[in-house]
């Protein structure tokens, strides 16, 4: 199935890809590709260097007549979000991700294909593969662990690297030129709550709200898309007279929309045909809101083992009280960018069992001060239900410099080669540039990249013809890099 992929134009792009997505990458695991990536250096017989966060150089030389140009750092990282559809059966710790054609598209199967950030890994090892591709000197920059933490750009030391100029390939329109992101804070609230043995005349019902798009908490939270956390709160509101929470799992990653959430309740005999008809009537009123949104959305009630144990009641109102006051979605769009989204939070992971209770937010913005108000208001909510309430993995944004010469150069080849002028934006999504400046204040940064949709879920897709229409600009930059200064 992959060798179809192999087959695609450039092949040269195409068949690096099909390489990397043969080895297992989680964030936080990225041993294998770590060694994948060591092993590709040294094969070329390239200067290749590991620093002590794992992060992978790889230094090769001008081509013959442009050593003279400033030196070029690409970087992409290694690591990619794993999301797969409820009915697929797949490891992704074991696998390679099975890839298919569609049309102008690559897709996974029932998994997300790692296009996000693996085109331009892939991007990078053909270039540094190729002896015809122009370029100055290049460094290229494979970073570990962006998706959970931006802990590779963090530990990446200053000094390392020695490049005037900074090619970031993790933007997903091939129209656009990246020149700011947002920043971002986990936000994590805990706690312990009463069990109480739950009553012999009852049933146990599993609710499962599934079938949303899912997403990019960053990218796609502008659009609106459903939360399956705050649509099963919404569900268990209704019927919260009677039932009572024995469990609860929903989401998975921070910088995902959750697509689904499963709930495990107790309801006692008596009130088992008020639980599904209020149940049902709220399923009704949500499609009703979301039926172009979310078009496959479901709610699900099915029969359960029975549990011994349930929240207590106190605890249950908490729970769904906290849920309902938290945040969701857009908080604020920026006044100085027109449809930038500024400020957000996703609600990210519901976990509910044994006496413990954590929801797991990831809250984004382009302004430090509005990220921590909307950080304090969720803290706010959450510490009034009881819980502790943490923030951890801050990252700072990455502030547009309209002035950059290199995108000055890009703008022009952009508009050369394609006939009309490229998006120069900033994004609401969290790259790497942010965190990596603040070492290297003086490189001049840019990001661009293939379109890519559906990022951070099993709908993840890349374009064929946009992947061809970026390999020539990326080539067409590479041979236009500005004169270094005499």
């Amino acid at each position: 199935m992959n060798e179809a992929i192999r087959n695609l134009e450039p092949k040269e792009l195409w068949n690096k890809f099909a390489d990397l997505n043969a080895v297992p990458r989680p964030s936080k695991k990225e041993e294998r590709v770590i060694q994948f990536m060591m092993d590709f250096g040294n094969n070329l017989g390239l200067k290749t260097i590991k620093d002590e966060v794992g992060n992978v150089i790889i230094c090769k030389p001008a081509t013959a007549g442009l050593e003279n140009r400033k030196k070029v750092v690409m970087q992409s990282h290694l690591d990619m979000v794993h999301q797969k559809n409820n009915d697929t059966e797949f490891d992704f710790d074991t696998q390679g991700i099975e890839m298919h054609i569609d049309g102008d598209w690559v897709r996974a199967k029932g998994t997300t294909l790692g296009a996000d950030n693996g085109l331009g890994v892939a991007t990078i090892m053909a270039i540094l593969e190729s002896k015809t591709i122009e370029h100055p000197a290049l460094e290229a920059l494979f970073t570990i662990d962006e998706e959970t933490g931006m802990t590779g750009a963090m530990g990446l030391k200053g000094g390392v690297l020695t490049g005037d100029i900074l090619l970031n390939l993790d933007t997903e329109e091939d129209d656009e030129i990246g020149v700011g992101c947002a920043g971002g804070v986990d936000v994590t609230a805990t706690r312990d709550y009463e069990e109480v043995a739950a009553p012999n005349d009852a049933q146990t019902y599993t609710i499962t709200v599934k079938g949303l798009h899912g997403g990019h908490s960053g990218m796609d939270i502008i659009k609106g898309l459903g939360n399956a956390n705050k649509m099963m709160n919404r569900v268990l509101y209704a019927c919260k007279d009677v039932i009572h929470i024995s469990a609860l799992k929903g989401g998975s990653l921070r910088n995902a929309i959750p697509r689904e959430s499963v709930c495990q309740v107790v309801v006692s005999n008596n009130n088992a045909a008020a639980f599904t008809a209020a149940v049902k009537s709220m399923e009704t009123l949500i499609k009703q809101e979301y039926n172009t949104l979310e078009p496959n959305l479901e709610v699900e009630i099915e029969d359960a083992a029975a549990v011994n144990k349930m929240m207590s009641a106190d605890a249950q109102t908490a729970l769904l009280q906290m849920i309902y006051g938290a945040h969701n979605g857009v908080y604020r769009m920026s006044p100085a960018i027109e449809d930038l989204v500024e400020t957000s939070n996703n609600i990210a992971k519901i976990t509910v069992a044994n006496g413990k209770l954590s929801i797991e937010c990831l809250t984004r913005s382009s302004v430090e001060s509005s990220r921590d108000d909307l950080a304090n208001t969720l803290t706010a909510v959450f510490s009034l239900g009881g819980c502790n309430v943490t923030t951890s993995g801050k990252y700072p944004g990455w502030a547009p410099n309209m002035d950059s010469p290199i995108l000055k150069v890009m703008e022009a080849l952009y508009t050369k080669i394609n006939n009309e002028k490229p998006h120069v934006a900033a994004c609401h999504a969290g790259l790497e540039c942010g965190i990596l400046g603040q070492n290297y204040p003086e490189m001049d940064m840019i990001s661009f990249g293939p379109t890519i949709k559906g990022a951070h879920s099993p709908d993840e897709r890349a374009s064929i013809s946009s992947a061809q229409k970026y390999w020539q600009f990326v080539i067409e930059i590479l041979k236009n890099i500005p004169v270094k200064a005499a």
